[in-house]
């Protein structure tokens, strides 16, 4: 597992980390019951606190994403279709949000966003 850390970013340390797994959750890299790394193992790896991994995977726990088994580690959910699915829903709405703001500031009409969507959505090699 590759969790990437940019400390200039405006994101907190725990919200990169989560973001990340629930990345490669949604994208298959990891699977249902997968061990993900101790948190004092992580917390080295990463050269960060334990308690920001901590804070990371309580909050990946609480979107169900993971289940903590004392003793034994945070493993990856059983996967919930639908909450894989909300989550990939989101990503594209957030998309969609960037090319909105990028088409109004170089003065894109509805109409000709809409046109130019149209187009992509209908591109057989999307």
């Amino acid at each position: 597992m590759q969790i990437i850390i940019q400390n200039s970013s405006e994101i907190p340390i725990y919200e990169q980390i989560s973001m990340q797994i629930k990345a490669q959750i949604v994208s298959a890299e990891l699977k249902e019951h997968d061990l993900l790394p101790s948190v004092r193992g992580l917390a080295k790896e990463l050269k960060i606190s334990a308690l920001t991994v901590k804070k990371a995977y309580d909050y990946l726990e609480e979107q169900g994403f993971i289940v903590t088994v004392h003793g034994k580690g945070s493993f990856i959910a059983s996967t919930n279709a639908e909450l894989v699915k909300e989550e990939l829903r989101s990503q594209v709405d957030a998309d969609l949000e960037i090319a909105i703001q990028k088409a109004k500031s170089c003065g894109m009409t509805k109409d000709e966003m809409m046109e130019l969507f149209l187009l992509i959505w209908e591109d057989e090699s999307c």
